[in-house]
């Protein structure tokens, strides 16, 4: 239920003000208010500024008040690439790669996206919402108040739309907001293994105008990889989903430098993720077509690889998320202070920087940036209260979640004080 709210008192109001992808220098700016307040009416941004002021304007009787003397309050965080909903887990395999296996040599023996998409398809649907629930429970201890969901372990019809129909439950009785994606192409089943081409077909024909009538989806994305699919296969099915009124996505030039960070600024995708070899003349083109970057260095720490080029990026002009790419496989976390210790300390982020890769542009790359990812006026009352009275203390304490109180939609739905999620 949306309520009416007043926070008070906030040492730091990081702001991070904006309704549109920040990028290149911009991503340094925070927009702090000192002692700062915010009023929320009917889940709705309705007023910020200094507490002094505010309190002037607007009686505390009237709302529900939370005092944020001595902490830092920002916008909620959005995590903006996940495969939360799966089935089955796939601890061995990190263990292989201990050993020095790598993620295509385990792909190769049967483990890898093709071993989640088998224990998947046996679980139940019910199964699938109470492993999911849980996760978006963790989610939310973390800060999170958005998160995107992909499919992609079924790659086949009935698997396909179990797991999006389970994020479209979730969605609805859950205080996280979840935009879906169509993440059909994954990887390529045992079956069509030498025939990518007809399972592409496949996709398009039988599985995508079910997504999208059914409305599933909001977004569509493929695995664009040598050993997987192509930059022809991928810009097929990703032109035929922009014809349905799906958004775009990508998982782009990850593994191999394949171009998927051009195809993505030839296709108008909102985002292109991963990055990890991405060229200079690609991400050019993406910084011009306003192709957002999300960077999942999560991943890159899991797998022992080489981060994805973040200062290269801001400083050439791009527009920077941040995501956990929480999956049973390369990266099985949903730690939002993790991802920004190796965003600041090995993709050499700033702090200030990373705060607005959480936030507004991981909104931006979600689509959202007009209704979240900020605190501003007219916006959700998605918001998250700090232990601690400045922001920095997020990358500082290494890897523990800071944030004390989550607030969604001007309703208090967490709070560490009272033992966690109400």
């Amino acid at each position: 239920m949306q309520k009416n709210m007043i926070i008070i008192n906030a040492n730091e109001l990081v702001t991070c003000s904006g309704f549109r992808a920040k990028s290149g220098g911009e991503m340094s700016e925070l927009h702090i208010i000192e002692n700062g307040a915010v009023v929320i009416e009917d889940g709705i941004i309705e007023s910020v500024g200094k507490t002094s002021a505010i309190l002037k304007e607007y009686d505390e009787a009237n709302y529900e008040v939370v005092d944020a003397t001595n902490k830092a309050v920002l916008p909620g965080f959005v995590d903006p690439h996940t495969h939360f909903v799966f089935g089955g887990y796939r601890a061995e395999e990190f263990s292989w790669r201990l050993k020095g296996e790598s993620y295509m040599e385990i792909m190769k023996r049967g483990g890898g996206i093709l071993s989640s998409v088998k224990m998947t398809k046996e679980v139940t649907e019910e199964e699938l919402y109470e492993s999911g629930l849980n996760r978006l429970n963790s989610m939310l201890s973390f800060g999170v108040t958005t998160v995107e969901g992909k499919s992609g372990y079924g790659l086949d019809l009935v698997t396909e739309i179990k797991q999006l129909k389970t994020m479209k439950k979730l969605d609805k009785v859950h205080p996280i907001d979840i935009v879906s994606t169509f993440l059909g192409a994954h990887a390529v089943p045992k079956e069509y293994k030498g025939n990518e081409d007809a399972f592409i077909d496949y996709v398009i024909e039988e599985v995508l105008p079910i997504v999208v009538k059914e409305d599933l989806a909001e977004f569509c994305d493929i695995f664009c990889e040598k050993g997987v699919f192509s930059i022809e296969q991928s810009r097929k099915l990703l032109t035929k989903a922009k014809e349905t009124g799906l958004k775009l996505k990508l998982h782009a030039d990850e593994i191999v430098r394949l171009g998927g960070a051009e195809l993505s600024a030839e296709l108008g995708a909102i985002s292109a993720d991963h990055l990890l070899q991405a060229s200079d003349e690609g991400l050019a083109l993406m910084a011009k077509k306003g192709v957002v970057a999300t960077l999942l260095p999560g991943t890159a720490f899991s797998l022992r690889a080489e981060y994805a080029r973040g200062r290269y990026m801001i400083d050439n002009g791009l527009a920077v998320a941040l995501a956990t790419d929480l999956n049973p496989g390369s990266c099985f976390t949903e730690s939002i202070p993790l991802i920004f210790a190796l965003a600041t300390l090995y993709m050499k982020l700033t702090t200030e920087e990373a705060i607005n890769a959480f936030t507004i542009n991981a909104a931006a790359s979600v689509d959202r940036a007009d209704t979240i990812g900020s605190i501003d006026v007219g916006k959700k009352g998605d918001i998250i209260v700090l232990e601690f009275p400045t922001y920095k203390f997020i990358p500082y304490h290494i890897g523990v979640s800071t944030v004390e109180k989550v607030i969604k939609s001007g309703e208090l739905v967490f709070d560490k004080t009272r033992g966690g999620k109400i």
